[in-house]
């Protein structure tokens, strides 16, 4: 096929999405009370072109018989009421997509589900829009290991700010934000390195979940035994990534169940900086207006919950272990059919 037939078919997929797609979110949020805002309808819109290239990427449409709609249709939901943009610099919101295996009427069947996660300036976005009672977000602070740094102490109600004199030098060991609240006190609120070993430990445990070290080729078809040595084996695997902590990125054993995002050292402190910014964004309070759009970002927020917990409720999922896409722990190497 041509480079000007590929563009032409990229365009009609685009086209036909937007046309499909945008008026029933509009509706859905209608139904929900939640009124869809001129920018909302650019987050769908954004979020569309962005899924539709990583369909593309994989050698897909949004017509695939194989394609799981109903997830598409949450994604965008969640891109319009939490008002993140898919092509905002830096991105609000990463789609990827999984392969799960669900029983049918007919049996088996394999089908891509989208996942989708709140990554970069999402969460500041979320705080400035939503949060309760927030006058103003400044930029958060990047504190080195080589910098001078005393934090906020509090003198009965009052407190008295941190200090901080920058060095440039050392390693990244915590964040703050400063937030401005309506009634202009202020708070700092920070969060150190080591509790994102926490998201690290969890990623490990996520990425074993399938794994059966050898013992036998499928862990749904494992003996009663066979499934005691692959606990025990897992539970191996966590309690040296736990005695290794940060160790963990460069140890042999445990690094090939950790993603290159985070084992890469181009990219694993701006993985750990990401980590720690998505645990202050999450810890400050927001209010989104209604209970619909606070379940919504209930769901986008929370790692570990996929997206398509309520798609696939009462049904038996496998996970095939294969991720594929754009997001920040994705893994994976689909090839563009162009």
């Amino acid at each position: 096929m041509s480079n000007t037939e590929n563009k032409t078919e990229y365009k009609t997929a685009l086209v036909y999405a937007n046309d499909t797609f945008l008026g029933m979110i509009e509706k859905q949020m209608e139904n929900h009370n939640i009124p869809i805002s001129d920018y909302g309808k650019v987050c769908v819109v954004n979020a569309i072109s962005a899924i539709n290239d990583l369909l593309t990427t994989n050698g897909m449409n949004f017509s695939n018989k194989d394609l799981d709609t109903s997830t598409l249709t949450t994604a965008l939901i969640t891109a319009a009421t939490l008002q993140l943009n898919a092509k905002a610099t830096n991105r609000e919101i990463y789609f990827q997509l999984r392969n799960k295996k669900v029983k049918t009427a007919n049996g088996d069947a394999w089908v891509k589900q989208l996942e989708w996660g709140i990554e970069g300036d999402g969460w500041d976005s979320l705080i400035s829009r939503f949060g309760r009672g927030i006058q103003k977000v400044y930029p958060f602070w990047l504190v080195r290991s080589g910098d001078k740094y005393t934090p906020a102490r509090h003198k009965g109600l009052e407190t008295l700010p941190p200090e901080w004199e920058e060095s440039g030098v050392g390693e990244v060991v915590r964040v703050v934000y400063p937030v401005v609240y309506t009634d202009g006190t202020i708070h700092y609120f920070t969060c150190e390195k080591d509790e994102t070993l926490k998201n690290l430990y969890a990623h490990i445990n996520n990425n074993i979940m399938n794994e059966t070290f050898g013992i036998c080729k499928d862990r749904y078809k494992a003996t009663p035994e066979e499934t005691a040595q692959i606990a025990a084996k897992k539970k191996e695997v966590l309690d040296k990534a736990k005695e290794l902590g940060w160790g963990a990125l460069d140890d042999a054993e445990i690094s090939k169940y950790i993603s290159p995002s985070w084992t890469d050292y181009h990219s694993r402190e701006s993985m750990i900086i990401r980590k720690m910014r998505n645990r202050i964004c999450k810890s400050i309070p927001k209010d989104f207006g209604s209970a619909y759009a606070s379940d919504v970002y209930n769901r986008a927020s929370d790692e570990g919950y996929a997206a398509v917990i309520d798609v696939v409720d009462a049904v038996d999922v496998t996970d095939k272990a294969e991720l594929i896409g754009t997001g920040e722990e994705a893994q994976g190497t689909a090839k563009p059919n162009f």
